[in-house]
């Protein structure tokens, strides 16, 4: 049985959890569904503005559920269960809304793909990070290729991906994987005021940024800095964009838009 969720809102922020801690938060087909759902719910939500996604127990999560996969009988069965993860991940890193994983104890293969697929990432200096695939004679099938070389230097990502090699948070960190350490705090709380942060700005900047960061995988320079003079410049003609200046000018905290 996949790892249900949980979902709430508490102060602006859109809460997922994945609750199967017994089982190290195994990610099955119900549970990357959910996953999806809960963000595009969110979206449609004037009151949420940023989105923390934890685990229950003492992992982030172990992975993708071996159970359910197991279980599959043949190739098919395996790549509609990929090709759903991978969708469901693509919701995540398309929302207009900014997505963190908190990340405390373990986030080994489904489960860093997952974070990988968040927009911001928090973690304990001492959680284990990974894609232990080729332990298994396999490779990641939910972006953990793709998206690791874009965040790492290309001899860390070679090494985890070709080695299965687990590095630590601290390590994490060192090389550009995780933006913010908790240090001895607890992670979820950390995650939650990086959050809050966010609720506080404009709702508009993170949005707009996420789809300037697409561009960067398929456009030249050129192209991109011209769609980011265009992007820059609706922003700056927008209400919060002249709300910040005039916040700035006038030495006062800015009062932005919830949406």
């Amino acid at each position: 049985m996949s790892t249900p969720i949980k979902s709430s809102v508490r102060d602006n922020i859109g809460w997922i959890e994945l609750d199967d801690a017994d089982r190290l938060n195994p990610i099955g087909t119900a549970t990357y569904t959910g996953i999806a759902s809960a963000v595009k719910d969110f979206e449609s939500s004037a009151e949420v503005g940023a989105v923390v996604i934890h685990g229950a127990g003492r992992v982030f999560s172990a992975g993708a559920d071996i159970g359910e996969i197991s279980s599959f009988a043949d190739r098919a069965q395996f790549q509609t269960f990929v090709h759903g993860f991978t969708d469901a991940l693509d919701v995540l890193a398309s929302s207009h809304l900014p997505v963190i994983a908190a990340v405390h104890g373990a986030a080994l293969g489904g489960g860093l793909e997952l974070a990988l697929a968040c927009d911001l990432r928090v973690a304990n200096a001492d959680a284990k990070l990974g894609l232990p695939e080729a332990k298994l004679g396999v490779l990641p099938g939910a972006g953990g290729t793709q998206r690791l070389p874009r965040m790492v230097p290309l001899g860390v990502a070679t090494e985890m991906l070709m080695l299965g090699a687990t590095i630590s948070g601290q390590r994490g960190y060192d090389v550009g994987l995780i933006n913010v350490l908790s240090g001895s705090g607890d992670v979820v709380s950390c995650a939650e005021q990086l959050g809050h942060q966010l609720v506080n700005g404009s709702a508009q900047v993170p949005a707009s940024l996420k789809a300037l960061l697409r561009a960067t995988l398929t456009l030249s320079v050129a192209d991109g800095i011209e769609g980011e003079r265009t992007v820059a410049a609706d922003l700056f003609d927008s209400p919060d964009g002249r709300e910040g200046f005039a916040a700035f000018v006038a030495k006062r905290p800015p009062s932005f838009r919830r949406k």
